[in-house]
């Protein structure tokens, strides 16, 4: 398609893939509110369960890496199409389950869908205009941020009064809709490279490895962190990781290209992702427990879970709100500062939250997650474009993917660091062990130094020049726009 297309149609373009990615991530926090009545609606143990979280993470982990690479080879479009199957098929198996085991599956099988996003990211490369796409990337990022937002709410409400069943019917119809709009209203990218090979000792290796790595990291409270299985699992993690490295620079056309990944740009950009999807998660594990612990204890709310929920949406609203405005530091300053702009305004609304941990309401958490989520936005939209102006166009997907797989990580990582934290720093109340005031504060310092972190890393992205474009009088006026206002874009 060519990329000087009206921006009418463009415009829709971004927001049936916007769409598509808040329905991703609506479908991962679905069960949310379902948690802790899992044990009794599927009739299993507690740690039994936990596998309906855990089978998303591993299974949308694996994906993203192999979907990009396959929507490199035939067709980004094609791609989102076909993931859309697994989220289809596996929302109604839920939907039909009664016990634990078909529920696993069909949440693992929602997991594979998860390769949505990077791969509508690096659609809009393709099929939106050169100028609108600072600000459409941007748009597309901060759709996860408004569908984990108002997912929440919109599931607990669906809990509370009617079938939990309702839940996976709902993400399956929204699913096909995202699909039919795709097929009739999304152009296809041309320029694909069907010709080469899979690899296919690449992508089991990197989903052994990865697996290994999130099991370890997951489970690692449960099993003890010091347990034979935990730290067998982590060893075999690197080990597995070192194999796989040097598999993948020996061959042609490898999974994922680790000389294009070790270019200080992408390598650096990459490295403040894993932080920024760090900080990002820590809030989300954080607020939500202030918002619902019982009044008395000093530093609880004593909000319900629908209520938690509403009070959280605006924050996700914030990001998609905020994203025009970081494509616009973007564009006058470039991604790097952006990036950079992001991470300090989450670590700013972490160190916004710490004293407020005793003497806190529900207006100032409203505050922090509204400051927090903001940086996230202008972090979000930054990182896809510092990738994109660093790689060849026909690896866009597996680079975004793999992008968006050193976020996953980074949230996996602030799922274990807190989750250690909150249990170490507890207090007694009514019988029952509850994280401590202490605890908390402990957590938003945590995810206060993290975003200064990936704040640092972000100002020292050695960002490659682009090369000046040829006088607009020398070009017939048939021609696309020039690959260097591509990458400057």
């Amino acid at each position: 398609m060519d990329r000087t297309q009206p921006t009418a149609r463009a415009g829709g373009v971004v927001g049936i893939l916007a769409f598509a990615g808040i329905v991703a991530a609506i479908t991962q926090t679905l069960v949310v509110p379902l948690i802790a009545e899992l044990p009794k609606l599927l009739d299993t143990s507690p740690s039994n369960a936990s596998w309906v979280i855990t089978a998303t993470l591993l299974a949308a982990a694996v994906a993203t890496p192999v979907a990009g690479r396959l929507g490199d080879m035939f067709g980004k479009r094609r791609m989102l199409l076909v993931s859309l199957a697994p989220l289809v098929l596996g929302s109604v198996i839920c939907a039909l389950s009664s016990s634990v085991v078909p529920m696993i599956v069909g949440r693992g099988l929602q997991g594979l869908g998860m390769g949505v996003v990077p791969l509508g990211i690096s659609l809009l490369r393709d099929v939106v205009p050169a100028e609108k796409l600072g600000s459409s990337i941007a748009i597309m990022s901060a759709s996860m941020g408004v569908g984990g937002a108002l997912g929440l709410p919109f599931a607990a409400g669906i809990a509370e009064n009617s079938s939990w069943r309702v839940l996976f019917w709902v993400v399956a119809a929204l699913s096909l809709a995202v699909g039919a709009l795709i097929w009739f209203l999304v152009p296809g990218d041309e320029e694909t490279r069907a010709s080469q090979g899979f690899d296919v000792l690449g992508a089991i290796g990197l989903g052994i490895a990865l697996i290994c790595l999130l099991l370890g990291v997951s489970k690692g409270a449960d099993w003890g962190w010091g347990s034979g299985t935990t730290l067998g699992l982590l060893a075999a993690s690197v080990m597995v990781l070192l194999v796989w490295g040097w598999w993948e620079l020996r061959i042609t056309d490898p999974l994922v290209d680790l000389r294009v990944t070790a270019r200080p740009q992408v390598l650096m950009t990459n490295a403040a992702s894993i932080l920024v999807g760090f900080a990002m998660y820590a809030q989300s594990l954080v607020v939500p427990q202030l918002f619902q612990l019982p009044e008395a204890t000093g530093y609880g709310l004593g909000q319900s879970m629908l209520a938690m929920g509403l009070w959280m949406a605006p924050a996700g609203l914030m990001m998609m709100i905020m994203s025009p405005v970081g494509a616009k530091v973007s564009a006058a300053r470039g991604p790097k500062v952006t990036l950079a702009i992001g991470a300090l305004i989450i670590s700013l609304g972490y160190g916004l939250a710490v004293p407020m941990i005793e003497s806190g309401s529900t207006w100032s958490l409203l505050v922090v997650t509204l400051v927090c989520n903001t940086g996230v936005g202008f972090a979000y939209g930054a990182m896809p474009a510092l990738i994109m102006s660093a790689v060849p166009q026909s690896e866009t997907a597996s680079a975004n993917s793999f992008n968006t797989l050193m976020r996953s990580i980074g949230s996996s990582l602030s799922a274990a660091v807190i989750g250690v934290v909150m249990a170490q720093m507890t207090t007694g109340f009514g019988g029952h062990v509850l994280p401590s005031a202490g605890g908390f504060r402990a957590a938003m310092l945590i995810g206060c130094g993290v975003g200064l972190a990936a704040a640092v890393i972000a100002a020292l992205i050695p960002v490659r020049a682009a090369a000046k474009p040829e006088p607009v009088i020398a070009r017939p006026a048939t021609l696309e726009v020039p690959e260097t206002s591509e990458a400057k874009a």
